[in-house]
């Protein structure tokens, strides 16, 4: 067979010689960029993988700097710094216009300053692209500014990739959350699909808000919305749980256990207390401006939950479904003839060492068992 190749081709043996790779002539960073930057799991990964490789080419690196926007309600960007003496990685986040964006003003360019002089090469021709910027030990000589403008070159294709990657991080995120998201990005997206956890629930919806929107002009209500779900939610997320879904004027959100359940009890508990303090102060600003405090329910409940995907064959929501899901919200909608703004349901009282008031066993509809319900000292 070989004698029938030779006689197809010719005598030349350079046909039959190993394929030569070219990226064994390339500078170790470069090699990397062109053979194994599109597998790095996360922005962080990448800069700290290159920066490595950049020392290991022989540049008097001190610290560097990845940008990359990103679609997102409140953060326009996001930058990840490297320092070569801790090998560490620290991420800031940015709020502002991106108009002139980059390391100089928006990205940490004070704490690369602090390293030494500084270099900053956008990477590819986008305005909003990424940007790499790089901290010196000392002076950059012409060539090896030349080497870092060539690395962004090169950089450019895997970083297009992780960008989106990223992207669709934020988005999954911002309308899922982080711990939902992260499963439908992992592939859970059959109906059906799911598992059983164990989560501290908690149930919050304003009180008589559908009589305010009759007399109250649109945009004024959203503005509302706004300011009761970002205090809430702020506080479920500040104490490590999160928003499963927005429901009309309430809410729905989890505090998973993943230490003990009184941990995530204990949590919920908290969120709820820096709820009630964030509405206090809503109100307090509201009264200024003329316009009626928003009263409001809150219950926490702990169970067993179906957390997963229901929905239409083509369209699914990734929620939290189960009896503990349909008895804190009916516990929330006792709150109004309880004249709580805060009930608890027994379940918590058992696993929480927070001092709690008892209301006695109250019937809840829908429900089979009358439930042990509980309220904070102060409400």
């Amino acid at each position: 067979m070989m004698d029938g190749i030779i006689a197809a081709f010719g005598a030349d043996d350079s046909l039959l010689a190993p394929w030569h790779d070219p990226a064994m002539d390339l500078p170790v960073s470069i090699a990397w960029l062109v053979d194994e930057a599109f597998a790095s799991s996360s922005p962080e990964t990448f800069l700290a993988e290159l920066a490595l490789r950049l020392l290991a080419d022989g540049l008097p690196l001190a610290g560097g700097a990845l940008m990359l926007a990103v679609p997102h309600p409140i953060i326009t960007h996001r930058t990840w710094l490297w320092q070569a003496e801790t090998e560490t990685v620290i991420e800031a986040l940015g709020f502002g216009s991106l108009a002139g964006a980059g390391v100089p003003n928006q990205a940490g360019n004070d704490w690369l300053a602090g390293l030494g002089p500084v270099i900053e090469i956008a990477v590819g021709s986008s305005p909003d692209g990424p940007v790499l910027a790089w901290a010196g030990s000392r002076p950059f000589e012409p060539r090896e500014t030349a080497r870092l403008r060539q690395v962004a070159r090169f950089a450019a294709a895997p970083l297009a990739a992780l960008a989106s990657r990223l992207t669709l991080t934020t988005l999954l995120g911002a309308y899922l959350g982080r711990r939902s998201a992260a499963q439908v990005q992992a592939g859970a997206l059959r109906r059906g699909t799911g598992e059983i956890i164990r989560a501290a629930l908690l149930c919050a919806d304003l009180r008589d808000f559908t009589a305010q929107s009759e007399v109250v002009e649109p945009m004024v209500m959203i503005a509302a919305l706004d300011a009761w779900f970002e205090r809430v939610a702020g506080a479920v997320h500040a104490f490590g749980g999160e928003v499963l879904k927005f429901i009309g004027d309430g809410l729905l959100a989890i505090f998973p256990v993943t230490g003990t359940p009184g941990e995530a009890c204990d949590a919920a508990l908290r969120a709820v207390a820096a709820s009630r303090a964030g509405m206090a102060h809503l109100d307090t600003v509201r009264e200024t401006q003329g316009l009626p405090p928003l009263p409001f329910g809150m219950a926490v409940h702990f169970g067993e939950i179906l957390w997963g995907n229901i929905g239409a064959a083509d369209r699914l929501d990734f929620t939290a479904i189960g009896p503990a899901v349909n008895l804190v919200s009916r516990l929330e909608g006792l709150c109004k003839p309880l004249a709580r703004s805060v009930l608890i349901s027994g379940a918590v009282a058992a696993e929480t060492t927070a001092a709690l008031i008892p209301l006695g066993e109250h019937t809840l509809r829908g429900i089979a068992n009358p439930c042990a319900t509980f309220t904070l000292p102060d409400d």
